[in-house]
């Protein structure tokens, strides 16, 4: 088993920063604002070739309301960790709080290598003597916003892995459904996802804009592998506030287009509003195949439902196409056949389709339905192949393809949907027109024509 290494300390002493960088992506959300990370954060590294799981954690001894959720999660963490990276602030010193932590530390049992983070334009030797009393010999020196003292961490860290983790580091399985839950603020996503998994993987609190991160969680159900992505809420535009939310929304829009399929939540009991359809346009615009999940269904009663269902069918007829599901993320209702149509959607986005059944399906759509004549000449779509998947993307040749209006072009998407079921995902159609290989030639006559045209026009003036 991988070996992991979780990152703790008090809020703000850049546990997400040093994360960063251990990790050589930009996954953890990073800004001066203290208690900015909630939910665990995981990401992979490799240390002195030695690969391990970082863990990104919530500041502990914070105050707030969350204060109690956080600290749970990154108990959490440390229980699950291989070794405990300690990170106290070279610039405020030692404080009441760090020595809480380190007591807890001491009490789990863990390896612990003690970090002393922020040391630009300090004495290092000055800066770490007051953090000795801790009693922890394993101590570094950083400044993770400067890359300072990174190499010297890495090299301790990688003493510290053990041996048989001296492969190469594991790739993903390539089997796996990566899934981003998408939607509104105070919807349920991390609550889908906790049930989902079947642990407390996330924060949840009845207030929006509990989950700031985008957090990747693997999950398995039966014998198929997801990875779950949990999303920031995603609100209009004018009513975003704050630096945070933003860079939230932002790594939520990134998650979507990382992701090949999609679950879009929506409240039963409000129904589905603009905004929703704003993200499910999103989601399309990204590529990615789109389940909608009509979450807290229990919540209704019988003529709710019916309401609900009406007003749903009314609104989505432009995409009849998606799948829809009525769950309870809290009650686990319906949560098992939500993951069935994710993996459906999935298989279909993969869009494995030859050249000669796209053909066989383009002809008979033409049969069927001939394209419009343009100028008294006729469109002609002479072939079709492959051009990508997640999202299907089909390349159809033909001549005066541009002129081809948008109402045959939808036909024709909704004829390549049907025909090889491509539930859940948006269809790409690119037109592609022959060039015209007499164009930009003139037509020069033989000397026989010559003549000919010359003789011709002295016989018209002749007779003028």
């Amino acid at each position: 088993m991988t070996p992991q290494l979780a990152l703790v300390g008090r809020p703000n002493v850049g546990k997400s920063t040093l994360f960063n960088k251990l990790t050589g992506a930009r996954n953890a959300l990073v800004a001066d604002v203290p208690g900015l990370t909630r939910d665990r954060q995981y990401g992979r590294a490799a240390l002195g070739g030695k690969p391990c799981i970082l863990i990104d954690t919530g500041g502990l001894d914070a105050d707030g309301e969350f204060a109690e959720l956080v600290g749970r999660q990154a108990r959490a963490a440390i229980a699950d960790a291989h070794c405990a990276l300690f990170i106290v602030d070279a610039r405020e010193g030692l404080t009441a709080g760090d020595q809480a932590i380190a007591d807890d530390l001491r009490r789990s049992g863990r390896q612990v290598v003690l970090i002393v983070n922020k040391i630009d334009g300090l004495d290092a030797a000055a800066a770490s003597a007051e953090f000795t009393r801790l009693g922890f010999a394993r101590l570094a020196l950083t400044s993770a916003t400067q890359g300072r003292g990174l190499a010297a961490l890495k090299e301790l860290l990688a003493g510290l892995l053990p041996v048989e983790a001296s492969a190469a580091p594991e790739d993903a399985p390539s089997g796996q459904i990566r899934t981003a839950i998408i939607g509104r603020p105070n919807v349920g996503k991390s609550t889908l996802i906790n049930r989902l998994v079947g642990q407390e993987r996330q924060i949840v609190f009845d207030r929006p804009g509990t989950t700031r991160d985008a957090i990747e969680v693997p999950c398995v159900r039966g014998r198929d592998q997801y990875v779950l992505i949990d999303t920031a809420g995603v609100r209009r535009k004018g009513r975003v506030e704050g630096v945070v939310e933003k860079f939230s929304v932002v790594k939520a829009l990134q998650a979507v287009a990382r992701a090949p399929a999609a679950v879009l939540l929506v409240d039963a009991r409000e129904g589905l509003v603009d905004q929703d359809l704003h993200v499910l346009k999103i989601a399309m615009d990204a590529g990615a195949g789109v389940v909608m999940a009509v979450n807290k269904w229990d919540a209704l009663d019988a003529a709710g439902r019916r309401r609900c269902q009406a007003a749903l069918r009314r609104r989505l007829e432009f995409a009849p196409w998606m799948p829809l599901r009525f769950v309870s993320a809290l009650e686990g209702m319906g949560v098992g056949r939500l993951m069935a149509e994710v993996k459906a959607v999935f298989r279909a986005g993969r869009f494995e389709v030859s050249t000669t059944a796209l053909n066989r399906a383009l002809q008979g759509l033409v049969q069927g339905h001939p394209p419009p004549t343009v100028r008294g000449r006729r469109i002609k779509l002479r072939y079709a192949h492959r051009l990508g998947a997640h999202p299907p993307r089909i390349g159809i040749h033909g001549n005066q393809t541009e002129a081809l209006p948008g109402s045959y072009l939808r036909y024709l998407e909704n004829g390549f949907r049907e025909a090889f079921n491509l539930v859940g995902s948006p269809v790409r159609i690119e037109l592609k027109t022959g060039a015209n290989p007499y164009a930009g030639k003139r037509n020069l006559l033989t000397p026989r024509q010559q003549r000919k045209r010359r003789r011709m026009v002295r016989h018209r003036l002749g007779r003028g």
